[in-house]
């Protein structure tokens, strides 16, 4: 088997080749962003339950964004330091510690932590959707990239057949067989571009959602006078 496929591709046109040679290089680069982002979405998974367990179980708010610092693929503990770090940017030291414990930091308002969540949740969504668009353009230009090569090569076969003189099947079907390499070629490099690209979205969505849910939870739990501290004249 794999000596007759290098032979037919052997046998293609030079159009062909090239055209099969791009879709070899779409093929591996999307293989690469698919394994890179499943990867990358398995660790912020499980980041994500570590650090929602880690919020459920803590009372000390310092311990855990000590926690959240080391999740950095957790969409939810990057959104809880986003917000700590504007209510209490200077308590991670010792003294900041101790000045802690005799004065509480003013508080931003809410409006401010809103669009703080807000910016944080556009960083988050754009580091999760890197590469995608890649797999969107994948799926979307291959089978045309593909079908160019067939169309070419039926030319080609055609023009082969004006030669000989004769369009009996034996003539006619090997350089049509040749000239459909490209398209199966080109949807077998769109058709798992397609599906991973739907995936990651639906992923990225849940996330998303499950970041949001967690600061509205958050945002809730603050201090009375940071929740309503906008409404101040």
């Amino acid at each position: 088997m794999p000596s007759s496929a290098m032979g037919a591709v052997a046998s293609l046109g030079l159009v062909s080749k090239l055209v099969l040679f791009a879709l070899f290089v779409f093929s591996v680069v999307s293989w690469a962003i698919i394994i890179a982002k499943w990867r990358a979405s398995s660790v912020a998974d499980r980041e994500e339950q570590q650090f929602l367990g880690a919020y459920a179980k803590s009372k000390d708010r310092d311990e855990l964004r000590r926690q959240a610092r080391r999740l950095t693929a957790s969409p939810s503990a990057i959104v809880f330091l986003g917000i700590m770090d504007r209510l209490a940017p200077d308590r991670d030291g010792e003294a900041a510690g101790r000045r802690g414990e005799s004065e509480e930091p003013p508080a931003p308002d809410r409006q401010y932590l809103d669009r703080v969540v807000g910016h944080v949740m556009q960083g988050q969504i754009s580091r999760q959707e890197a590469y995608l668009p890649f797999l969107a353009t994948t799926g979307n230009i291959t089978p045309f990239i593909g079908l160019l090569g067939t169309v070419l090569g039926i030319i080609d076969a055609f023009r082969e057949i004006g030669k000989m003189g004769t369009a009996s099947i034996a003539a006619v079907a090997p350089g049509v067989a040749e000239a459909l390499v490209a398209t199966a070629a080109g949807l077998l490099t769109a058709i798992p571009a397609v599906i991973a690209y739907n995936y990651f979205l639906t992923r990225i969505r849940k996330s998303v959602f499950r970041a949001e849910s967690f600061s509205i939870e958050f945002m809730n739990a603050l201090p009375g006078r940071a929740k309503h501290a906008g409404s101040r004249t």
